[in-house]
């Protein structure tokens, strides 16, 4: 199991979308009474992403007679504020992390999930998840029905060859092949641009400074001008924007699905990129990639102390309406038979522990589903775990770092001032 904490951090990508409630359904009917009701989900997922959901939610809608009404969008902190606001929400949405759970579950919007078997949950999710969509101690909230390995070094297997263990290694081999960039980075994302670059920082303070120092930070207790977060910054700027392709502009401009376009091209313009598992599906998807020709190797290490340690996020869901329908589907969503149908369709790793490893279609996949059961220092995404201004704050001062690298202190010090206004 990892070793997750209550306090550790994630992307986490799920959003939500408004929809018709029903609010006045008593909750507690069998699926039999489901037929021709409605569950309103709004999530980030688009593309082939979004039909692999589609195709998850398809037999539940099959047995039930009832429908999904699914709307994808990137900006869910806008979307849910506005809804509590005005009463319109969907009926089951994903926050951008566990910090919102708590933040719209004492606005009274999220409901309590104490219909699920709390104890069967824990028992077939990683170690830690259960408890980051917990709020008031014991009561559960956010329930995730995906999981995320990150800071995973992705390259292509017809160009790289060896899993270096040290910088010095890593750059060695990337002399000899003589591509002129070794990294590519791309952070947009719509209204949540830059939320990639804050993958990086996180992989590096957790690998540099360990995971105190990184507890202490997504927690808010940490300033980000102190010595331990500026080296993480320094850091991705001399050793990564520093080669990055295309420069500043293609990084905040390419999306963050397309990260691995120079990397599959012929010749290649890069050779690596730094995200989480679930970046096989845009490999595959959008730049033709097959599944022999991608591999990963771990981030080297930056701290001996440290060895090993990695960082991780999943999706959450939580439940705004309660209705039977709302109640029976994401009963479904959390059950290996649902999440292994995404499973099998590739670029998804389950957050359910259930799912044999052979259901897995492709070795990445399948190699960051054991990470998962043996990594010994694991902590979830820190931003995802942050105040939302904080973590607005945060993607913004992502894109312009990457524009100008020379902005270091004016970025650190207005995430400092989100950190302290979210503190006050």
């Amino acid at each position: 199991m990892l070793a997750a904490t209550a306090g550790a951090t994630t992307v986490a990508m799920l959003a939500a979308a408004c929809g018709n409630g029903g609010n006045g359904a008593e909750p507690g009917s069998d699926d039999a009474d489901l037929a021709g009701q409605t569950v309103s989900v709004m999530a980030t997922w688009g593309g082939e992403e979004q039909d692999s959901f589609l195709a998850m939610v398809a037999p539940w809608e099959e047995r039930t007679g009832a429908t999904v009404e699914f709307t994808s969008t990137r900006d869910i902190t806008a979307q849910i504020t506005a809804g509590i606001a005005s009463g319109q929400l969907p009926d089951l949405a994903g926050p951008p992390g566990p910090a919102q759970v708590h933040e719209w579950f004492e606005a009274g919007a999220v409901q309590p999930l104490d219909f699920l078997d709390l104890e069967a949950y824990k028992a077939s999710t990683p170690g830690g998840f259960a408890e980051l969509g917990m709020v008031d101690g014991d009561t559960l909230a956010g329930v995730f029905i995906r999981a995320a390995v990150k800071g995973l070094t992705f390259y292509n297997t017809g160009v790289w060859e060896g899993e270096p263990t040290t910088l010095d290694d890593l750059n060695e081999i990337a002399a000899g092949i003589g591509v002129e960039h070794t990294w590519c980075v791309a952070m947009e994302s719509g209204a949540a641009s830059g939320w990639a670059g804050t993958d990086w920082i996180e992989n590096i303070l957790l690998r540099q400074s360990g995971p105190e120092v990184y507890d202490a930070w997504a927690a808010g207790e940490l300033e980000w001008t102190s010595p331990e977060v500026r080296e993480a910054f320094e850091f991705f700027r001399d050793e990564i924007l520093a080669d990055a392709y295309g420069g500043g502009n293609w990084v905040v401009n390419t999306n963050f699905g397309r990260v691995g376009g120079p990397i599959f091209a012929d010749p290649p313009g890069c050779l690596l990129a730094q995200q989480g598992s679930f970046i096989t599906d845009f490999f595959q998807n959008e730049e033709g990639a097959t599944t022999d020709e991608i591999s990963f190797f771990a981030f080297p290490d930056l701290n001996d102390e440290f060895t090993g340690a990695l960082t991780g996020g999943g999706d959450l869901i939580t439940m705004f309406n309660d209705t039977p329908a709302a109640r029976s589907l994401l009963e479904w969503l959390i059950s290996a038979e649902a999440q292994q149908i995404w499973v099998e369709r590739g670029g998804f790793l389950a957050a359910n522990t259930d799912i044999p490893l052979d259901a897995y279609p492709d070795e990445v996949n399948r190699r960051a589903a054991e990470i998962l059961n043996t990594v010994e220092i694991f902590r979830f995404d820190a931003s995802d775990m942050m105040p939302a201004g904080v973590q607005d704050a945060f993607h913004r001062g992502m894109v312009t770092f990457a524009q100008d690298p020379g902005s270091l202190d004016s970025v650190l010090d207005s995430i400092e001032a989100a950190r302290q206004d979210a503190a006050s």
